[in-house]
C-alpha cells in the first residue's frame, strides 16, 4: 500500500528533519499555509488570453487616466485592475496602453481621444472613459489593451462587456457571435452605479503576462 503525504504533512516533516528552517518570531503553523499557496503567499495565475491588435493602434498615446474628452457623450465607464505575472506577483513597472472607439463607434486616428497609458500604482491601474460603441467592422463593443513589462512577453488583448446586446444576456452561450472573441474569459461583468439620472459602468479586468 502506498501512502501519500499531503503538502502540509510534507512541509511539517521537512521542518522536523531540519530541511525547512523557520526563524523566530514565525512558527511552523504560521508559515505552512503561506508555503502551500506558493512562495511568499503568491497564487499562480493563468496568462490572460491574447486577442487581435486590430488596425487602429497608434503609438505615442499620452500618460493619462481619463481617456474621453470633456463632455463626451456616452455612458461613463471606469475600468480598473492589476497587472500580474504567472507566479501571481504584481508588476509595478509594467506599461499599459488602452484604446477604443467612441460611443458612436469611431476611432480618433488624428488625435488621442479614447487613447492613453493609465498610470500604475504598485501594479494597479485605472482609467475613466465612456462605453465604446459598435461599428460596422466589428460585432461587439470592446477596449484594446497592450501590456509590456521588462522580462515578460508583450500581451495584446481586448476587454468585452457581458451587457453587450450581441450576447443577448447569455455571454457563456453567445460570446462566439463575434468571431474575434476567442475566449469567454475576456467577457467581463459590468456594475452600474451612481444616481438614476447619472449612471456609470464599472468593470474589473486583471491582466496576467508570461515571462519571456
Amino acid at each position: 500500500m502506498v501512502f501519500r503525504l499531503s503538502r502540509r504533512d510534507l512541509l511539517e516533516k521537512c521542518a522536523a528533519a531540519g530541511l525547512l528552517l523557520v526563524t523566530p518570531p514565525l512558527t511552523i503553523a504560521e508559515i505552512v499555509p503561506r508555503l502551500e499557496d506558493g512562495v511568499g503567499g503568491l497564487t499562480p495565475r493563468r496568462p490572460t488570453p491574447g486577442n487581435d491588435l486590430g488596425p487602429y493602434f497608434k503609438r505615442g498615446a499620452p500618460r493619462a487616466g481619463k481617456l474621453a474628452p470633456e463632455g463626451a457623450p456616452g455612458l461613463p465607464l471606469a475600468v480598473s485592475g492589476q497587472i500580474f505575472d504567472t507566479r501571481g506577483e504584481r508588476l509595478a513597472d509594467a506599461v499599459v496602453e488602452v484604446w477604443h472607439a467612441s460611443y458612436a463607434g469611431i476611432y480618433d486616428n488624428h488625435g488621442f481621444n479614447y487613447r492613453g497609458r493609465p498610470p500604475l500604482d504598485s501594479g494597479k491601474y485605472a482609467f475613466e472613459s465612456v462605453m465604446p460603441g459598435h461599428y460596422p467592422d466589428r460585432v461587439c463593443q470592446h477596449v484594446h489593451f497592450m501590456v509590456s513589462a521588462a522580462g515578460h512577453k508583450p500581451l495584446v488583448t481586448q476587454l468585452y462587456f457581458a451587457t453587450d446586446p450581441v450576447f443577448e444576456g447569455e455571454p457563456d452561450k453567445n460570446f462566439g457571435k463575434d468571431p474575434l472573441v476567442h475566449s469567454r474569459e475576456l467577457v467581463r461583468p459590468v456594475t452600474i452605479a451612481g444616481d438614476p439620472g447619472a449612471p456609470r459602468a464599472m468593470v474589473s479586468f486583471d491582466l496576467v503576462v508570461e515571462r519571456a
